[in-house]
């Protein structure tokens, strides 16, 4: 972007992060090497050069223009392995010294080095060297260069279910299954299932092994009912573990909610089964999402939580690369594991085509959030159910719309006047109350950023309302919603 002298004001006034940077001077060729290497690494950013750490617009002379372009250059074209295409721009200040605005785009050719062969990260505002053979794989990852599925295992060919594969061979391909290992390693390899080495790969051991949890016991998944609205540390009404290869863990794990659910009898007669709350489809789309795009960096198992009043899907790992929970609501998707896909595309899942499935989950059940967890690395579908027991009686009762609640969180708010008891800030405290009333699940940060105040402020406010006894928060900390006390 191009930056006027308000602009720039703007951004330093943000403070320095993952693609803001300040320095007062530069004068080392090797260290703005790596600031250029770790922006390129991650999502670019701008070198602010001229301004203070403190946020001090102080500028640099001509003279030290002219010196630090030439820096730039060099640093740009002989000390980063990629070479980088950088751009800079002037921005003349009052006094008449000069910001130079140092823009390093997101690298097409990634992963990039420092002259001393030093792969670096953003951090936040910091930067860091990749230190391991974990982080330089999920970097390659990141660039579609390697995938966790191609992995090699440890798993020989004699691992396989051999039941299992014969019959995807015979329904798929109407082959059968070599009668010498020569052979049959040299279909796996051509199938994508096994590594030069000979043993079978990560997908290889995931979608065919006839007991693939003593290979990787991390990539299981586990189901647990919990009574109420909270996880407890002691009390569950079902649990299971699912294991097995994937099309097996996705039959089990599915069979496992949808028996949590609840029937609603509607016009069915009386010895009818009855219709599942929720479309068992909604957790066909959401289950093969899980086994697919998860992370199989991250080892950790998929989580299957039940509530009274939702089921948590938590998959390891985040939406990769630049996706966002906006971008897969409109049916955008990244491959993080091609094989998987592939092989779910075959029959083996009943999955119909990438980037849609989030959509079909939504078309068949609207209220459906997610989460990406960046701090904790995990994705969260969260399915609202619409049903809960009766106390006691265990008849089904549908909960109020999402809009018959928000109608009467609009009459509870129209009989109370905030200026009634806190004249001092009530135009806050209305505000605060509108966006609350207009969308009970809004977090603090989002209402911090609707109202552009601080978190902390909205937490303030918040409790005000709290100990005047308008308002209180129901649910989990993650999930739950607000109410305007009547």
């Amino acid at each position: 972007m191009a930056f006027t002298l308000q602009t720039l004001r703007e951004q330093v006034a943000a403070g320095e992060d993952s693609t803001r940077q300040f320095k007062s001077r530069i004068d080392n060729a090797d260290s703005l090497a790596a600031e250029m290497t770790a922006f390129a690494n991650t999502n670019g950013g701008v070198l602010f050069i001229g301004v203070q750490d403190d946020g001090t617009i102080s500028g640099i002379t001509s003279q030290e223009v002219h010196d630090a372009n030439q820096l730039i250059s060099n640093a740009a074209s002989q000390h980063v392995r990629s070479p980088l295409v950088v751009q800079t721009q002037n921005i003349l200040l009052e006094n008449g010294n000069v910001i130079i605005a140092l823009t390093v785009p997101a690298g097409m050719d990634k992963p990039y080095f420092d002259r001393k062969g030093v792969i670096w990260l953003k951090a936040g505002a910091d930067k860091r060297r990749i230190n391991s053979k974990e982080e330089l794989r999920r970097l390659f990852q990141y660039t579609s260069q390697f995938h966790a599925d191609e992995l090699p295992t440890k798993a020989g060919i004699d691992k396989l279910d051999r039941l299992l594969f014969r019959d995807f061979l015979k329904k798929r391909y109407n082959s059968d299954f070599p009668d010498t290992h020569a052979e049959q390693l040299r279909l796996l390899q051509n199938l994508n299932l096994a590594a030069g080495d000979g043993n079978l790969n990560l997908a290889g051991v995931l979608l065919f092994a006839e007991q693939p949890e003593l290979v990787f016991p991390q990539f299981v998944a586990k189901g647990v009912r919990f009574p109420g609205l909270a996880v407890h540390a002691d009390r569950y009404d079902d649990s299971e573990d699912f294991e097995g290869p994937l099309s097996r863990l996705f039959k089990d794990a599915l069979a496992f909610v949808m028996r949590n659910l609840h029937k609603v009898q509607g016009k069915n007669g009386v010895n009818a089964p009855g219709t599942p709350e929720i479309p068992e489809q909604v957790f066909e789309e959401l289950l093969v999402n899980a086994l697919v795009h998860r992370d199989y960096l991250v080892s950790a198992p998929i989580r299957i939580f039940i509530f009274d009043d939702r089921v948590e899907i938590v998959s390891p790992g985040t939406l990769p690369n630049n996706l966002t929970i906006a971008n897969i609501k409109t049916g955008n998707s990244n491959i993080r594991n091609p094989i998987l896909i592939s092989y779910a595309a075959k029959g083996l899942l009943p999955y119909h085509g990438i980037g849609s499935g989030i959509l079909r989950a939504l078309e068949a059940w609207p209220n459906i959030d997610f989460e990406d967890d960046r701090e904790g690395s995990l994705f969260k579908a969260i399915v609202r159910r619409t049903h809960r027991s009766a106390e006691g009686a265990g008849a089904v009762a549908p909960e109020p719309a999402p809009e018959t609640q928000n109608l009467h969180q609009k009459q509870r708010f129209s009989g109370a006047n905030p200026r009634d008891f806190a004249p001092e800030i009530a135009p806050e405290l209305s505000a605060l109350l509108e966006r609350i009333v207009a969308n009970p699940r809004i977090t603090t940060a989002e209402l911090a950023d609707a109202l552009k105040v601080s978190r902390r402020t909205v937490l303030t406010r918040i409790t005000t309302l709290k100990e005047k006894g308008l308002l209180r928060r129901t649910g989990p900390t993650k999930g739950g919603q607000w109410e305007l006390i009547p």
